[in-house]
């Protein structure tokens, strides 16, 4: 049997699940998700993840059909009917089937849809001898525009900058916000060490604050690393000790070049090593 994908309380071979030409997920990209993951068989951080889900959802007056332990129950329940105990999760919540206008409350019928399939964003040799970035000249939303704290399926701003990854022949890279500040990845969130601290970009200059971006710097204190927010201009990341970046797929990435740039010596850092660890360790078992 092939994967199934969770729509509204039913379960669909993958070739079957379709959604409506006028759902405006797919009109206007209104909607809300998030990216979780699964491992042994227990959802890590979930508690975080659906606060985070319905943080948006009100953000955008977006009401979720479901209580947050009905979709971690649909969640469990997808991953069992897949036999999937290390998995991505996908979890969606569209606004629903709308007319072609604008207007968000002529349609009342939120879709919930749950993709649970395995996942391996970078390959193995990058997390042992690290990533390159570049900076990309598409600037992360105006918070004021859109807040990027907002987990939209509108993630265009997003994609223009993996375009320009790809055409830098890189797969990742640094969006800056108007003022030239660091803010994150295309996908991931950013760290930079630097003499013994670990600095991360704050909320206000337009990022998403990470669940995998929190876990990390919960780690980095119990490990007793100074773990700050900072706002970073890219100075901060040609000079950095290390560098990596994080996210619920991609985990703990090194990063060892960013614009031609060797980050330290150009091989992955003993604190980012020491954190890929500890993390690994603690979504391996689940520790949360």
């Amino acid at each position: 049997m092939g994967l199934k994908i969770y729509i509204n309380g039913e379960l669909f071979e993958k070739e079957d699940a379709r959604i409506s030409v006028y759902d405006r997920g797919l009109l206007y990209g209104d909607g809300v998700f998030e990216g979780i993951r699964a491992y042994h068989g227990k959802i890590f951080r979930c508690k975080e993840h659906m606060d985070r889900l319905f943080a948006s959802a009100k953000a955008i007056m977006l009401e979720i059909p479901l209580s947050k332990e009905e979709l971690t129950e649909a969640i469990r329940s997808t991953l069992d009917a897949n036999g999937l105990r290390d998995a991505y999760i996908r979890l969606l919540v569209t606004r629903g089937v709308g007319t072609l206008g604008l207007d968000p409350f002529e349609c009342s019928n939120p879709q919930v849809i749950i993709i649970t399939d395995t996942l391996s964003l970078y390959p193995r040799e990058h997390y042992e001898q690290g990533l390159e970035l570049v900076t990309v000249s598409t600037v992360r939303n105006h918070p004021n525009a859109l807040n990027p704290r907002i987990k939209s399926l509108n993630y265009l701003n997003n994609i223009l900058a993996k375009i320009e990854c790809s055409q830098a022949g890189v797969t990742e890279g640094v969006m800056l916000n108007s003022d030239g500040y660091v803010t994150e990845g295309t996908a991931d969130n950013i760290f930079i060490v630097k003499d013994g601290r670990l600095l991360t970009p704050p909320a206000h200059v337009g990022i998403l604050e990470g669940i995998t971006r929190a876990v990390v710097m919960e780690l980095a204190r119990e490990a007793d690393i100074e773990a700050l927010e900072k706002d970073m201009t890219r100075f901060d990341l040609y000079s950095a000790d290390e560098c990596f970046l994080t996210g619920t797929a991609a985990e703990v990435i090194p990063v060892v070049r960013i614009d031609r740039r060797d980050v330290g010596d150009g091989r992955p850092g003993p604190i980012t090593l020491r954190l890929l660890e500890m993390f690994r360790n603690q979504a391996t078992n689940n520790t949360n």
